[in-house]
């Protein structure tokens, strides 16, 4: 018979190695309130909050909200003054324009607004009028290392630019990346090269195809306030605008020319400019404000004497549309899931983060504002970092997150281009999920505030929702989310809905938090991968 005294220490260890084993379990799991992150989305989409635009009172509102959501979970300030925020000086726009073009000496067609055209200043001023020759450049790109050059080296200062959005690739598979959009395809690089030639102005032709969205995303995005950096840009256009396929197709048809024949020249490397005969005359009356909104950053320090002073950042939009045209009576633009989405999932990964083991880096979380102006508040922050770039280890972003349930799979854009993708992909596999890499077609790597940053350097990812969900068929997340970018995508259909399922969401948060935590207590520096167009500065 075993000794009663060896009875007690036998049950000794095994309680010890018990509550050894259960710590060790309990440090596997990450735990997640997703009833906190529903009310979070809930608070963040209300008509309240009038859409969030920024420096609006609704956007302030979500500021001070997020900022007070830093506080309660014992988050450091991370901005200005010791406070949670960040200024950003921008100028608001709200554009009233005209659009009249024909034949150079014949009769002229004005465009309805916001049925046939939406326009707006590219300059920070009252009135603007700008006139010019039409030329039509193809897609209006330049670019050395695919060998492609739609300018030929024509003589443009002073003409309107018309153009096609996206690339060659779109309709050609044997350029460029395919139907994969890269940066050239994006409208924000076809209006910088515009200005770059010297042109006064610059027009886009729209397709639902080519845009990869709706003229009524179009319609309700650029009619509203229009926002830009408060600081000088030049080279810069006067102006700049889309119109429908169909009024660019009547215009040249009205000049002799057809755009179906234009744009297949325009898909070949032998494309030169074409002059189109039309005369374009633009008026933007603009009410203009500037004003003052603002990043909302806390810091979570790390516990390296070494290391603390770098950081990981963590990064979500908190900003919408506000108020704009009205559709079936709806003029309030939520922006539940895009991104109220995105900011709950932020302050899910914070509080998660502030129950864990301190990492060595510290961890900076980042609401930034005006990033459907063109992801200025993240702009504005590599201007002006809170964390020198050089000693910003990566920056995960999340935007649009998961709203419809769990999922066997989960994604990220940029995984290929750094060595960020092996964290990721280790990070998906502790929580057993797979890492499924689908073609970027809508060009969404270039669309949101991790952007700015791998520009500047900085090794980036922006997590994606999974495509394969618990419970259904097979196809059916990919049907849902072209269901939103048709349906609710930059419109007021975008709001909370009851229906709202959180597995999903929480997902994409334990991940991030993984992630996030392996960078920050990796010795190694996150790097580019000598493929990737993103490389940091040298010292």
């Amino acid at each position: 018979m075993m000794p009663k005294c060896w009875n007690t220490a036998l049950m000794l260890a095994l309680v010890t190695t018990t509550a050894a084993a259960a710590a060790a379990q309990r440090a596997a799991q990450i735990l997640v309130d997703t009833a906190a992150m529903d009310a979070h989305v809930r608070f963040l989409a209300s008509d309240l909050l009038e859409g969030r635009a920024p420096a609006t009172r609704g956007g302030r509102l979500a500021a001070e909200y997020i900022a007070a959501q830093f506080q309660a979970l014992g988050l450091e300030p991370a901005g200005a003054n010791g406070t949670y925020f960040q200024p950003v000086a921008l100028v608001g726009m709200t554009p009233q324009p005209t659009l009249a073009w024909g034949p150079a000496g014949g009769a002229t067609d004005t465009l309805a607004y916001r049925d046939a055209f939406v326009a707006w200043g590219e300059r920070p001023e009252a009135d603007i009028a700008a006139s010019g020759e039409v030329v039509f450049v193809g897609y209006g790109i330049r670019t050395p290392e695919w060998r492609w050059d739609d300018y030929k080296g024509a003589d443009l200062r002073g003409k309107v630019l018309l153009m096609l959005v996206n690339d060659p690739g779109l309709v050609d598979s044997t350029v460029f990346l395919g139907k994969i959009l890269t940066y050239y395809g994006r409208w924000t690089y076809k209006l910088e090269e515009a200005a770059r030639q010297g042109a006064a102005g610059a027009i886009l032709i729209h397709t639902t195809e080519s845009a990869t969205y709706p003229w009524e995303v179009v319609r309700g995005s650029w009619s509203v306030e229009q926002f830009k950096l408060d600081q000088p840009q030049s080279p810069s256009l006067a102006f700049a605008g889309w119109v429908t396929q169909a009024s660019a197709r009547a215009a040249l048809t009205k000049a002799g020319l057809n755009l179906d024949a234009l744009s297949r020249a325009a898909a070949r490397r032998d494309f030169r400019p074409v002059g189109t005969g039309l005369t374009a005359a633009v008026r933007i009356h603009s009410a203009l404000r500037r004003v003052e909104s603002e990043n909302v950053a806390a810091r979570l320090p790390g516990r390296d004497p070494r290391l603390a002073s770098q950081a990981v950042l963590i990064t979500a939009h908190w900003d919408h549309k506000g108020i704009g045209p009205a559709i079936r009576g709806d003029s309030i633009y939520n922006g539940a899931e895009d991104n109220a989405s995105g900011v709950a999932a932020i302050l899910g990964a914070a509080k998660t983060l502030a129950q864990l083991p301190r990492t060595s880096r510290s961890i900076l979380f980042v609401a930034t504002t005006a990033e459907e102006s063109g992801l200025l508040g993240s702009e504005a922050y590599v201007q002006h970092p809170l964390v020198p770039l050089g000693q910003t280890a990566a920056v995960l972003n999340l935007d649009v997150t998961n709203v419809r349930g769990a999922t066997r799979d989960i994604g990220a854009l940029g995984m290929d281009r750094s060595t960020l993708g092996p964290i990721f992909v280790a990070a998906a596999r502790a929580e057993s999920l797979s890492v499924e890499s689908q073609p970027d077609v809508r060009g969404s790597f270039f669309r949101s505030d991790h952007f700015p940053f791998a520009r500047a350097g900085v090794p980036a990812l922006s997590i994606k929702p999974g495509v394969d969900f618990v419970g259904r068929p097979k196809g059916w997340g990919e049907e849902q989310e072209n269901i939103y970018n048709e349906q609710r995508y930059h419109q007021p259909s975008d709001e909370y809905q009851p229906s709202f399922r959180y597995a999903g969401m929480a997902q994409e948060v334990r991940v991030a938090v993984r992630a996030a935590r392996a960078i920050a207590n990796d010795p190694a520096m996150p790097r580019w991968l000598p493929s990737s167009e993103f490389q940091r500065p040298q010292p």
